[in-house]
């Protein structure tokens, strides 16, 4: 059975919904830990509820980002997991911890990739007017939230949406298309070669699978 580790910073919704799924069988693996940069991501309440190890690296506690990274990676391999999963967690990576978790490291962002990449996606979107927002899953990659997408899921937007709505619609699709991604990697079928993720050994669109 596959081990996950996965990454986070606040709440955790979608770290449940991944926890579920092991729960459930639709992900044929199980998360070995919850690491979290902050101690008071309800997150770690979450991993320990599931019975999963909850650690909290304080970045505070290291001289700069590549050192807490060392550290965080160090925490990381001593669980060998077979992918690590970025769930919310909101500290930019340095490029040896890309690089040591290449091609196993995938992130969940809430905005229709490459629209929107980095903080306050649906502030954005309510700003420029668009018609339809959505989330993206890809592989993490060093540039920010500029990896080979893998899934992505559309949510409309309605006149008169607050933030708090349209993040509500996206974070509903979030815990639906995480964790199918996620089955896809465990189960051999999803991998990152030459830039681009491959599903079922063919090349996915520059926007994953069936976007349209």
């Amino acid at each position: 059975m596959k081990k996950l580790v996965v990454l986070i910073s606040g709440n955790g919704s979608n770290l449940q919904s991944i926890l579920d799924a092991c729960s459930s069988g639709r992900i044929n693996g199980s998360v070995a830990a919850v690491i979290s940069n902050k101690a008071s991501a309800y997150g770690l309440t979450r991993a320990q509820q599931a019975g999963v190890p909850a650690l909290t690296l304080a970045p505070g506690d290291f001289p700069d980002r590549e050192a807490f990274d060392r550290q965080l990676m160090q925490h990381i391999d001593a669980y060998n997991p077979d992918l690590v999963v970025l769930a919310g967690y909101m500290r930019i990576l340095s490029s040896a911890f890309v690089a040591h978790y290449q091609s196993r490291l995938l992130n969940i962002h809430p905005s229709l990739l490459p629209k929107y990449p980095g903080l306050h996606t649906h502030r954005q979107v309510l700003e420029n007017g668009d018609s339809e927002h959505g989330t993206s899953v890809h592989f993490v990659t060093e540039e920010l939230d500029g990896g080979p997408v893998i899934l992505q899921a559309r949510v409309p937007v309605f006149a008169g949406d607050s933030e708090a709505e349209i993040a509500a619609r996206v974070q509903h699709q979030e815990h639906t298309i995480y964790p199918l991604v996620i089955s896809w990697f465990v189960d051999g079928r999803l991998a990152m070669r030459d830039d681009k993720a491959w599903l079922d050994e063919q090349p996915l669109p520059v926007q994953g699978y069936a976007h349209e």
